[in-house]
Formats: C-alpha cells, sequence, structure tokens
C-alpha cells in the first residue's frame, strides 16, 4: 500500500480541493542497480532530492494501485522511468532472464492509454500490427497509443532503445526511456467490442482553436501564458479544445506542464467525481497544499474550478478526471470485467487461443507475422 499524509479537511465551495494525498512504492528495474541507489539516496538524501535524480539517471517504476471502486473508471496507472546503456555489465546478465519489455500477454474488458514522455515502445499484437512510437524524432510526434482490449488482445510492448542515427557506434551511448500506462475500464456494454490499437500524434494548436479542425488521432497541446504553461489533451475537453480520441467512457486526461511561479486553471465537469492529479516533477499547490513530486493527489468530488500553481521550479503533473461507471467491477491480473464468473471466462479463452496464441519477443517481424496467421485471434 501507498504512504498516505494528512490533507486539510475539505470543505464544500465551487473549487476543487484535495481531499487525500497518497505516495506509492517505487520500485528499482532497468537498471535494478540504479533502483536500489535512489531507495538509499531517498532515505539519506530525502524523497525531492532522490526524485530529482530518478528524472535524470531512472531505474524505477511506481505502480499507483488505485481502488477501483473509489477511483473509478481509472483502475491502474503506472509511471515508467528507466535507462539502457550499452556500457551497463548488468545490462547483458539481466537480459537473460528479464527482457527489456513485456512479453505478449493478454487484456480484455478495458483500455490501456501508453503515453511516452521519453524513448519509445515497439508493440505487436495478436491482430497482426505492430506500431513504433514515443517521444524521438524518429517516431515523428507519435508520442500516444490508445489500446482497446475489449473482447480481447494478445500484445508485446518491447522498449524501443536502438540508437537514434547519431548515436549509432558511440561506446558509452545510452537509452532513457519514461512513459506512463493508464488503465480506463469500460461499460459493460463496451467490454467485449472489436479489439483496437491506434496512435495518437502530438499537435499543437492556438487556444482560440476550433475543435473541428483538429485531426483524428491527434493529441492537442495548447500553450498559454507565453509558453508558461503547456497543457497536452490526450482525452476529453479543455478550455473549448476537444481531443478527438474515441472513448465509450466520459473522461479526460491531460499533461499539465509548469513553468517557475506560474498557474493553471480548469474547469473540471462536474459529472466527473473522479479526479486524480499524479506530480511527475517539480512540486504544486491547490489550495493551501504543497504537493511534493511523486505523490497522487485525490481531489474532492464537487466543484469544477482547480487551481494549481508552479512551487520552487517548473512543474509537470498528469490530471485524470472521470465519470464513475457504477457498474460491478471484477480485476485480475490482465483481465478487467464485471463479475469474477466473467474473469474466470476470459483466461479461459485465452487458454483456448481465443485470443491467438502467444509468442516469444525474439520472433523477427516476419517469424510474428506467421505465428498469428497460423495462430489467430477470433476477435
Amino acid at each position: 500500500m501507498g504512504e498516505t499524509i494528512p490533507s486539510p479537511p475539505p470543505q464544500a465551495s465551487a473549487q476543487r480541493g484535495v481531499a487525500r494525498i497518497e505516495k506509492f512504492a517505487r520500485l528499482p528495474v532497468w537498471p535494478v542497480w540504479q533502483g536500489v541507489f535512489l531507495f538509499f539516496a531517498s532515505k539519506i538524501f530525502g524523497e525531492e532530492v532522490a526524485a530529482g535524480w530518478e528524472n535524470r539517471i531512472g531505474g524505477r517504476v511506481c505502480p499507483n494501485f488505485l481502488t477501483a471502486e473509489a477511483t473509478s473508471p481509472f483502475v491502474l496507472l503506472v509511471h515508467h522511468r528507466h535507462s539502457f546503456s550499452n556500457w551497463d555489465p548488468v545490462k547483458y546478465i539481466q537480459q537473460t532472464f528479464f527482457p527489456e519489455g513485456f512479453p505478449s500477454h493478454p487484456h480484455r474488458g478495458f483500455i490501456t492509454v501508453t503515453y511516452c514522455l521519453k524513448g519509445g515502445m515497439v508493440h505487436r499484437d495478436s491482430l497482426g500490427i505492430k506500431q513504433s512510437y514515443g517521444a524521438e524524432k524518429r517516431h515523428g510526434s507519435k508520442h500516444v497509443q490508445w489500446l482497446t482490449a475489449g473482447a480481447g488482445i494478445q500484445h508485446e510492448e518491447m522498449w524501443d532503445i536502438e540508437p537514434d542515427t547519431q548515436d549509432e557506434g558511440k561506446l558509452l551511448w545510452s537509452s532513457s526511456q519514461e512513459l506512463y500506462q493508464l488503465w480506463i475500464n469500460m461499460p459493460s456494454d463496451y467490454k467485449m467490442s472489436k479489439p483496437n490499437a491506434e496512435l495518437l500524434e502530438a499537435y499543437p494548436v492556438a487556444s482560440s482553436t476550433s475543435s473541428s479542425t483538429i485531426p483524428d488521432n491527434t493529441t492537442p497541446v495548447v500553450k498559454e501564458n507565453n509558453d508558461a504553461t503547456t497543457t497536452t489533451v490526450v482525452a476529453g475537453e479543455y478550455k473549448g479544445i476537444r481531443a478527438p480520441v474515441d472513448c465509450p467512457t466520459n473522461v479526460s486526461m491531460m499533461r499539465v506542464q509548469l513553468s517557475k511561479d506560474s498557474s493553471w486553471t480548469h474547469n473540471i465537469p462536474s459529472s466527473h467525481e473522479t479526479a486524480i492529479i499524479y506530480v511527475r516533477n517539480g512540486s504544486i499547490q491547490i489550495g493551501t497544499q504543497r504537493i511534493p513530486p511523486h505523490y497522487t493527489v485525490y481531489l474532492t468530488s464537487q466543484g469544477e474550478e482547480l487551481s494549481i500553481q508552479s512551487l520552487e521550479g517548473e512543474a509537470d503533473i498528469l490530471l485524470l478526471s472521470g465519470e464513475p461507471l457504477r457498474e460491478p467491477i471484477a480485476s485480475q491480473g490482465s483481465m478487467v470485467m464485471n463479475t469474477q464468473p466473467e474473469i474466470q471466462q476470459a483466461y479461459l479463452d485465452y487458454q483456448l487461443g481465443k485470443m491467438g496464441l502467444p509468442w516469444s519477443e525474439k520472433l523477427s517481424d516476419e517469424e510474428w507475422q506467421q505465428h498469428v496467421k497460423r495462430n489467430p485471434s477470433l476477435y
């Protein structure tokens, strides 16, 4: 469980205030030794110093295990920060028993949103789709994958750690990787829908832009106040600018970057009773409450106005808000359904090969394509 720190009691107001604050464990991985170093650094020098070092060197993952009933429609938020170096001897030992990514695994009944902040991912799935996306030049601004698992899909997600052209052949080359992965629950009527994977491209817009002019498969990026704030709208609407992604669940997902001593305001829809903020970098203030980096903030369910100030430097946060589904939920492993019998059926369908058969991440693209054709998904 995470560590909870006290916050002022919520008051009836038009403002969205802080209901509680929680800090989840950060686990050492990719590379493990750097994550262990950061653990001891946090004990000796303090959490905020270690957070700054983690931003530079990586080596940890932080799963925010959300309480699905209380945080509906959000099930899980994971923050990854890693690095891969060709001079790291531990890397080659670790590769023998711990792949650099996530080999093929199944999902059913929900949506995953993978938002790359550094580096990138290579995706292959049981539908025969391969996608490369991320934050590097070679990804062409395609930085988000929106994956609707629906009735069932298998996919692998491996870190895209190939060097860019200018880094090829360098002895001390390293690859920085950072991303969020969010699990969004789907209404029961949509859980057995057709699976699909689409990439979303960053698309700069002016604050006066009409949503009707924003291309499909994009995430509008809005700069304001002489570039003091930048808002990337992955889902939902910000000041009249709506992300075009189609989602059966009523949600918003926004990344907000604030320069030092700047402020940001937003009206959260009143139907979005669930509202969560994760602080990636820097410290922010909401009302009288200071929130340091790597803490998760749960906002009050009433009110619409949200006001955030950056403190002591630049800040970078993720804002999630959504309308609770008010349906039963059963979540186990990589499946999210409404009842335990549905979970059991999902795993049975997987074992029977209805989602295709798993494959080795070591297969070439040609071998993987042949495998998918020989063992097709029924969905």
